[in-house]
């Protein structure tokens, strides 16, 4: 086989690097008022969520609503997430990659 099209056949057959994760699950519209719509904060006293590992995210979000952790509008939110909302609102937040950059 000729190099040149066993490197067309190689690079077709690769799957595509994912550029963005797939959109959110609908309950990211409450979260993007803080927290941004990509899961970088835009409200000064709310972190990031973008690239935090799920277990944690996860831990944080259950505390909130179990009443371990308090704050008077992440107790309101968390409170009517369902294990499974949490399981999916963290696995996207965690899938979102981030990239630090050294200040020039």
């Amino acid at each position: 086989m000729r190099p040149a099209l066993a490197l067309a056949l190689a690079s077709w057959c690769m799957p595509a690097p994912a550029a963005d994760p797939p959109p959110g699950p609908a309950k990211t519209q409450t979260c993007a008022t803080c927290h941004g719509p990509r899961g970088i904060s835009v409200a000064p006293d709310a972190p990031n969520l973008a690239g935090q590992p799920q277990i944690y995210l996860a831990a944080q979000l259950q505390a909130f609503r179990d009443g371990r952790r308090l704050h008077p509008v992440m107790n309101l939110i968390a409170k009517g997430l369902t294990d499974q909302d949490i399981d999916q609102l963290t696995a996207w937040y965690a899938s979102i990659a981030i990239e630090a950059r050294a200040p020039r």
